[in-house]
Formats: C-alpha cells, sequence, structure tokens
C-alpha cells in the first residue's frame, strides 16, 4: 500500500509540474520593421513601449525601415536606454531579453522606396524575415509594420514558401503613401496574405477616449511617464512631451485580444474582412471632378509626347511628396499616389518632358463606404467604416479608443517598474 501511495505522490506531483506548465501562456513571435527616425518621432514613443512589454512577447527581429534619414541605430539607441533600466525590469519579469540580445536582433533594412516594381534587392532586414518564418516553430510569425513595407515584400519575393507563417498587422494611412508600390505588389501577387491594413484604427490610440487629467496625451506624460527611468525620460523629449505613440496598437493587440480574430474587440482594435483593395487607372490628367478612394492607389499613366529626351527625369508634386515617375518605354511615364486623407488633392508635374512640365492637376479622395469583402483577399482585414465606430474622420478609431484607460493603465504600470 505505501508503494503505490508513493507512486500516486509522484504522479500527482507530475500531473501539478505540467497543469502548470499548460496554464503559461504562449508568447507570440514577434519581428517589427518601423521607419523610426525617419519622418514621424512617434515611432521613438512606440519602441519604449515595445521594450517595456518585451517579457511578454517573444522578440525575434526589429528592422529599420524608414522613410528618410532613419537607421537601426535610432534603435539601438532606445535600447541603450533600455539597458540602463535592466535591473529594475528584472525584478518585475525575468522574462525580459537582455540588451545584447536585443542588438543581435536589430537589422537595417531598405532605406529607399521601392521602385514601380514594388521589390529591389534582399536587405539585411528582408532576409531576417526570411530566417525567422522558416524556424521549425509552430508558432506564427507576427510581423508588427511601423514604417515602410518594402521588406515585408522582398521577403515574400524572395521566399513565398513563408506565406502562411506571417501575421502582418501594418500601420497603413501616412505609411502606405511612402511605398504605393511596394504595396500594391504584395496585393497583386500575394493577395492571400494574412493581414490586418490599420489606416486610420490606430489613432484611437491617441484620438478619443478620456482625455481628462492624467487621461490625456500630455498629463499621461507628466504624470505617469517623466522621471521613470531612461526610458521614461526618453520618451518625454519626443513630440513636446505628449502621446502620440501611433504604432503602439499593434504590440497592444497581440497584448490584449484574440490575435486568431481581428473581428473580436481588443486593445488593438477590431477590424472587418476587406474588399477589393482600391486601385485606379488614369490615361490623364485628372481633376477635381475625379474621385477615387482615401487610401486607395492612384496610377497616372501619361503620355511623354514629341520631344522627350532619353532619360526622362520627371516628378510630380504632391503635398509634401515628390513622385518620380517611372518610364517602361512604351512611349508613357507613371505616377503612383496614394492619398491618406479624404479631401481634394492638387498637384504639379516639373521636369525635362516638354508636354508635361508645368501641367497641373486634381483628385478627390473619398472616404471608404461599406462594401462586401472580397474573395481576392480572403485573409485581408481592415477598419471598420462604419461610422459609428469612427472617432471625428478616423474611421475604426473608437474601437482602439473604447481601451484608453486600460492600455495606458498597463502601460503606466510598466513605467511605475522603473521609477
Amino acid at each position: 500500500m505505501k508503494f503505490h501511495r508513493k507512486w500516486i505522490s509522484v504522479l500527482c506531483a507530475v500531473i501539478t509540474v505540467f497543469s502548470v506548465n499548460a496554464a503559461e501562456p504562449v508568447k507570440p513571435r514577434v519581428i517589427v520593421s518601423s521607419d523610426i527616425g525617419g519622418t514621424d518621432p512617434d515611432d521613438f514613443q512606440s519602441m519604449v513601449h515595445l521594450l517595456l512589454c518585451a517579457d511578454s512577447l517573444d522578440l525575434e527581429g526589429i528592422i529599420s525601415s524608414p522613410f528618410g534619414p532613419g537607421r537601426k541605430e535610432d534603435i539601438l539607441q532606445v535600447i541603450s536606454c533600455y539597458e540602463r533600466d535592466d535591473g529594475k525590469l528584472k525584478i518585475r519579469s525575468d522574462h525580459y531579453p537582455t540588451p545584447d540580445h536585443l542588438r543581435s536582433i536589430t537589422k537595417q533594412g531598405e532605406t529607399e522606396t521601392a521602385p514601380y516594381a514594388g521589390v529591389r534587392k534582399p536587405t539585411e532586414g528582408s532576409e531576417w524575415i526570411v530566417a525567422c518564418a522558416r524556424k521549425k516553430d509552430p508558432r506564427p510569425l507576427h510581423v508588427l509594420v511601423w514604417g515602410g513595407i518594402e521588406d515585408l515584400a522582398q521577403a515574400l519575393h524572395d521566399a513565398p514558401d513563408i506565406l502562411p507563417k506571417l501575421r502582418v498587422y501594418y500601420i497603413g494611412g501616412p505609411n502606405k503613401k511612402w511605398c504605393p508600390d511596394a504595396y500594391l505588389y504584395i496585393a497583386e501577387h500575394h493577395p492571400e496574405l494574412w493581414i490586418i491594413e490599420a489606416n486610420s484604427t490606430y489613432r484611437g490610440w491617441f484620438v478619443g477616449g478620456n482625455q481628462t487629467g492624467e487621461w490625456s496625451n500630455g498629463g499621461f506624460v507628466t504624470a505617469h511617464v517623466t522621471g521613470n527611468g531612461a526610458l521614461g525620460e526618453f520618451f518625454a523629449t519626443k513630440l513636446g512631451g505628449t502621446i502620440k505613440m501611433g504604432d503602439s496598437p499593434s504590440v497592444a493587440w497581440l497584448l490584449k485580444g484574440d490575435p486568431t480574430d481581428p473581428s473580436q474587440p481588443g486593445w488593438g482594435g477590431r477590424f472587418v474582412k476587406a474588399w477589393d483593395r482600391s486601385s485606379i487607372q488614369f490615361d490623364r490628367l485628372t481633376t477635381e471632378g475625379d474621385s477615387m478612394e482615401q487610401f486607395g492607389i492612384l496610377e497616372l499613366v501619361l503620355p511623354l509626347g514629341a520631344g522627350a529626351p532619353e532619360k526622362c527625369e520627371v516628378q510630380l508634386e504632391v503635398e509634401n511628396q515628390s513622385l518620380v515617375g517611372h518610364v517602361p518605354g512604351d512611349g508613357t511615364i507613371r505616377f503612383r499616389f496614394c492619398p491618406k486623407d479624404a479631401k481634394i488633392y492638387h498637384f504639379t508635374i516639373h521636369g525635362n518632358v516638354p508636354s508635361l512640365d508645368g501641367k497641373t492637376g486634381a483628385i478627390t479622395a473619398a472616404a471608404p463606404s461599406v462594401r462586401p469583402p472580397s474573395a481576392k483577399f480572403p485573409n485581408w482585414w481592415t477598419d471598420d467604416p462604419d461610422p459609428q465606430f469612427a472617432e471625428g474622420v478616423h474611421q475604426g478609431a473608437k474601437t482602439v479608443s473604447r481601451w484608453r484607460e486600460d492600455f495606458l493603465g498597463d502601460f503606466a504600470m510598466r513605467m511605475r517598474g522603473i521609477r
């Protein structure tokens, strides 16, 4: 009888161990692609948030994918702040990665926008996406795109076999306007990609919700960020000490919600199945009377005309962009433009082609409306255009802002750990 009791006790202990292990959450595998240091300083804030949440993630890569001057050194700058707070972070959780590990997974991605084809050549960043996706790991690989989508497009071009492994959360909107060619490459060649295209939902992180007192964009930084470790001090120097953190919903989506079903509510928003991705082509200069969908892709295919030089150097100037024309050799020049706002855009063409130099045009961009999902894009998700979920003009943003006190409360708790 004692023998049986002994082994029953051992068996119970084993069952208890396995039960505890089974209860531990499986951390998601994550790669972040950021334009930190480029056109928008809010990526510095989101990088601080990412590193404070690194104990809850299996962070496998941080890629510099800038528009403009940003480089991986900007990521390393934030990691240096993280290193100064490392001792206090380890007190809170022993699951934080070491600073050296973070440096080892920081890679330089594409530093130029994609050409008309949508891809150019492999980069350290794109090759890292491929290597991570090909690891023998049953978990999907979450790729959070905060800036240029060029490295993802290149990875899919070079290794299409990785597509089923990827789960992409793309902060589109203003980022998408800088890389229409890479975006169209993915939409046209890899329409079955599992992707959330958040063109406006992400704005709920800093627009709407409780904006009073300590929950306001400036009040929160004063009350919960300033004075909290090297990371908090660094954060407070950006954007005049106010919150933007427009890329953080992609991380929050993995922290609270159901990452397998974007239609369910969570800190990163709630999304609907996408309709056909909007792309419209004109073979003439457009006017205010011509319309297209906000966040869609406009392509102008214009004749070069007589007297065009052998080497055409022509740009289309629209707002703060100078779009270089693509000359395919068929007597035309092509320009692609993505409007981030619902309004009228005016443009002017400059260059060494006499028939086009000085020409002007316009296009009217209208907000997306509710449409049936597309069978061509079975795994593509996007902002809910239902007006009840909008914060002002920002569609879907209320599906994030409704959680403002929850996700900022979590951020404040993590900040207190490095005080």
